[in-house]
């Protein structure tokens, strides 16, 4: 932790952490109003910028800042108007018109004449989206663009930087236009993520460089103070838009506070002595803890809501480098690992193997049976291992898997996966626990030989997963970083079916080009599915109107806490 050096910090640091869930704080009027949200995010926080938002401790934050043109209903994943109050699609269902929801203005910054925010323009939301196009800065939210928006893809191989993108145009101060180089079936869904909300072009200008500590957007929180690897605190935005069911103003709380302490047991005891508002997960190794929801004296402790979440555990692959640059290696491995076991006894139940590939199941429509998962077989992994040049493991060298400590069970599938490997082929795998700073910096340089990966939905749709092996998101310069395809695979029979669906219209074809194309990379193994996990949120008893849901969107602007009595 950084000295504290200053008196104005010190009270800061007092503000951060005086209050625990439901503290009083400053409260607004009415009975739902008032209180500090408290939780705590033990993955790294390294931005919140929307261009460079990658994991989900990000997400969480940052979406609370942020808006985008439209959002998802967390209980149903429906597309809701966010700042764009309405839209219109063509017949040819490739040029989009949102109308923008007037009055709505960027948080206060001493970025802004007389530090006020300015309103949200047309303008802003086409320069937003251009910039998602540059290379390097917009190359983690690109994705959500690539073969979609005409020009972008150009735009993008140019390495230009303050052009223009044909298919963006702003139309007037409130309408935007957003031209298609096809018809895509999920471009609404694809606009609703946190990468491509939307932000004024002066935090750039004033702050480009300290894009954690400063955020400015619309949402329904803005940021108050944010101490890397500390804590950020987001207080309530009073020119907020939005309005509740009774046309009463949003949010309810006061503040949301947001500590970044990466030990586990820290944080359960946190939130266990009454500290935290919400705790998003257990250590495996605490999952008795889930017995405790109702104390001693009979009174309800904490409550606990589950799901199905949208997301993948898996096991990636370095494919430039021996000894994972032979396929048959890699299926070795992937055929030696016991899913069911795996879940059955690491994660004591609490998850799903993943029998079925990399796409999570729940996803309706797609034909889950058609794709055939990579199946437990010692016998044929080690006829394989013996075919690369390796029988009974002779010769092999000795590999790290690169975990981290932060979630569900990462280092006890580890080394349960340590241990089959060994028991079925004899090679050795050192399991290496690599610190939250450096853990996905290495695996998006090509520095990590074999690592543990997690993927959630940013959208509901297969693709979203599938999006991990498509070619065109690969980076091929191996000196420069590959943030979204981190294995750098490059299939073109799977780039070509991935690519037909997408432009594909009938729904019931779309999903089977998908499936065909998840059918072939999984061939090639350029990484292992290992598990589906299940969102589980543990929350305080006062804790109202927090919905859970299996793509882990967190929003906070109709949370509430109850008082004594109701």
């Amino acid at each position: 932790m950084s000295r504290i050096r200053s008196t104005s910090v010190l009270l800061l640091l007092v503000l951060l952490f005086a209050c625990g869930p439901g503290g009083e704080g400053k409260q607004a009027v009415g009975e739902r109003y008032g209180g500090v949200f408290n939780f705590n995010e033990t993955q790294v926080v390294r931005s919140l910028f929307p261009l460079q938002v990658k994991l989900v401790s990000e997400q969480r934050v940052a979406s609370q800042v942020y808006e985008g043109l439209v959002r998802f209903d967390p209980s149903d994943f429906s597309i809701l108007p966010c700042l764009a109050e309405s839209w219109e699609v063509d017949a040819g269902r490739t040029v989009y018109t949102f109308r923008l929801r007037q009055g709505v203005r960027f948080h206060d910054d001493p970025a802004f004449p007389g530090g006020k925010g300015r309103e949200l323009t047309a303008e802003d939301v086409v320069a937003c989206f251009t910039a998602v196009c540059e290379k390097g800065m917009g190359d983690a939210a690109f994705p959500m663009f690539q073969d979609v928006v005409q020009g972008a893809d150009d735009y993008h191989a140019s390495g230009e930087i303050g052009g223009k993108v044909s298919g963006l145009q702003a139309v007037d101060d409130q309408t935007v236009r957003i031209t298609l180089v096809r018809p895509t079936p999920i471009f609404l869904q694809r606009l609703a993520g946190v990468g491509l909300a939307i932000w004024p072009h002066e935090l750039v200008e004033a702050h480009g460089k300290d894009l954690l500590r400063v955020a400015i957007g619309t949402g329904p929180f803005r940021m108050k103070v944010a101490r890397e690897g500390e804590a950020i605190l987001l207080e309530r935005n009073p020119d907020y838009w939005g309005r509740d069911e009774e046309a009463r103003p949003l949010p309810y709380l006061d503040a949301v506070r947001v500590t970044l302490v990466p030990e586990k047991e820290k944080e359960v005891a946190e939130f266990l002595a009454g500290r935290l508002s919400m705790l998003t997960e257990l250590a495996s190794e605490r999952i008795n803890v889930l017995a405790d929801s109702i104390g001693e004296d009979g009174e309800r402790r904490f409550n606990v809501r589950s799901s199905a979440a949208l997301s993948v555990q898996f096991y990636g692959f370095n494919l430039s480098k021996p000894p994972f640059n032979d396929r048959r290696v890699r299926q070795a491995f992937a055929m030696a690992l016991d899913r069911q076991r795996l879940v059955d006894e690491a994660l004591h139940g609490m998850a799903f193997p993943a029998m079925h590939g990399l796409v999570a199941p729940g996803l309706a429509g797609y034909p889950y049976e058609r794709v055939q998962g990579i199946r437990y077989d010692p016998d044929s992994a080690r006829l394989l291992l013996a075919r690369a040049g390796f029988p009974g493991g002779e010769g092999f060298p000795r590999v790290q898997l690169q975990v981290n400590n932060h979630g569900f069970g990462y280092r006890s599938v580890a080394m349960m996966a340590q241990e089959m490997l060994g028991k079925e082929l004899g090679v050795a795998v050192t399991v290496s626990v690599v610190p939250p700073s450096e853990y996905y910096d290495r695996i998006e340089r090509g520095a990590a030989l074999f690592w543990r990966e997690g993927w959630v939905a940013d959208l509901p749709a297969p693709e979203n997963f599938l999006a991990l092996l498509y070619g065109k998101n690969a980076v091929a310069d191996t000196s420069q970083p590959s943030p979204f395809n981190t294995t750098r695979y490059a299939n073109p029979g799977f780039d070509a079916l991935y690519s037909g669906a997408m432009a594909q219209l009938d729904s019931t074809r779309r999903m089977n080009e998908l499936a065909a194309a998840e059918n072939l990379a999984l061939r090639d193994v350029p990484l292992v599915p290992l598990y589906h996990e299940r969102v589980m949120l543990l929350l305080a008893p006062k804790v109202q109107g927090l919905q859970v849901n299996s793509m882990e969107l967190l929003d906070l602007r109709g949370v509430w806490f109850s008082r004594p009595g109701t």
